[in-house]
């Protein structure tokens, strides 16, 4: 049986996300948007949490479509406060429509989402060699770099520790530990 990062536990939902998400780098503006709105509904709450409801949150916000969440309008946003397959929080609910709008802005800049974040890193992810959770920061100074830039453009709910959870979770860091059969599968132990 492979080693896995002690985090996910036993609960197969969240063994599946480390084995077949956590820190593979995401390359796809959709799935960059749904990576932000689901850290940022995450804030304060537990992982698991969010992944659990995270089918209605693909239901709720039009398969993470920014452009079609950018679009939402108060009585959208007030009918998602209804919804039992969210976190009802109206400062989330309506961060996600304003982080669309902001969203779309970068793709209008830089093209796409992608190359705008990824430019963070020189387009590689960064390797770290933890051993023991108790090494991984719950931010980098990277992270506090990006979170004002993304407040700068108007995105919220990204704080250093939601934006450092962000890299973790798309592979712009690998935080695999060293021990995790994942670390090596994710270029960990290359160079």
């Amino acid at each position: 049986m492979n080693q896995r990062c002690p985090w996910c536990g036993d609960d197969p939902l969240y063994q599946a996300y480390h084995d077949d998400e956590w820190g593979v780098p995401v390359h796809d503006d959709r799935r960059w948007f749904e990576f932000l709105l689901l850290e940022g509904a995450q804030a304060g709450l537990a992982w698991i949490t969010i992944l659990r409801k995270r089918e209605g949150y693909r239901r709720a916000f039009a398969g993470f479509d920014p452009e079609r969440v950018a679009r939402f309008d108060q009585q959208q946003i007030d009918q998602l406060l209804t919804n039992p397959g969210i976190v009802r929080n109206r400062l989330k609910v309506a961060s996600a429509v304003s982080n669309a709008r902001a969203f779309l802005a970068v793709q209008e800049q830089y093209g796409s989402f992608d190359d705008y974040i990824w430019g963070w890193v020189d387009g590689q992810p960064i390797v770290n060699h933890f051993q023991q959770m108790a090494e991984v920061p719950a931010f980098t100074p990277l992270a506090e770099s990006l979170s004002k830039d993304l407040k700068k453009r108007g995105f919220r709910f990204v704080g250093p520790t939601i934006v450092y959870a962000l890299m973790q979770a798309t592979g712009m860091v690998n935080d695999h530990l060293v021990g995790c059969y994942r670390w090596t599968e994710l270029g960990g132990g290359e160079g």
